[in-house]
């Protein structure tokens, strides 16, 4: 009897010990999914609310275009290890609410190698985030420049008629777009990098 007594113990023992070590396997894979998830929600976030000055993104313009102008300020930044040279075309621009504005940015690579960058985005102050809208951005994608090259980057937006509506949006008079190119780095880069010359040696 103290046998059996002893192996159910044993047992019982066994069965807890594989229950505790499933548990925190179970907590390490969760804790593991919501950290995964976490980037992409977290831009989710700030695409649907505008926070930190995220902007928004559209498929087109609204029918309604405001009297009222909000001036725009295009401010462009460029990591010190990118090698390129990147500026707004123009400083300014006088955009009617809702109205759908075209404006460009140039980028040069100065340095002697195929570099493929990316581009950061925000608008100041904060509130306009929300309401400012672009229907195509260079931003949307990685871009590459051979050694010397330089190319125009477009911006198309427009700034969105319910801000308005926004007790604290309202009062904007000028909203400021601003832009940080960084090097895209790693095999993903360099892998696109050595296809894209042997397709160009092949051609």
């Amino acid at each position: 009897m103290a046998a059996d007594t002893r192996q159910s113990e044993t047992r019982t023992v066994q069965r807890s010990d594989r229950k505790v070590a499933l548990m925190c396997v179970a907590g390490v894979v969760t804790m593991g999914c919501l950290a995964y998830a976490a980037v992409p929600l977290y831009q989710m976030f700030c695409q649907v609310t505008g926070f930190g000055g995220t902007t928004q993104k559209a498929a087109k313009a609204p029918d309604v275009v405001f009297d009222r102008t909000v001036r725009v300020r295009f401010d462009a930044n460029v990591s010190s290890k990118l090698g390129w040279t990147f500026v707004p075309e123009q400083r300014t621009v006088d955009a009617h609410i809702g109205e759908n504005m075209l404006v460009f940015y140039r980028a040069t690579n100065t340095s002697d190698r195929r570099v493929t960058g990316t581009a950061t985005f925000n608008v100041a102050p904060e509130a306009a985030g929300l309401y400012f809208s672009k229907i195509e951005c260079f931003c949307f994608k990685e871009q590459t420049l051979e050694p010397g090259q330089s190319i125009e980057m477009p911006v198309s937006f427009f700034v969105d008629p319910s801000m308005v509506m926004d007790p604290e949006a309202s009062r904007l008079k000028e909203i400021t777009l601003s832009y940080t190119f960084y090097p895209v780095e790693g095999a993903k880069a360099e892998g696109q990098a050595q296809v894209d010359t042997g397709k160009d040696s092949k051609g």
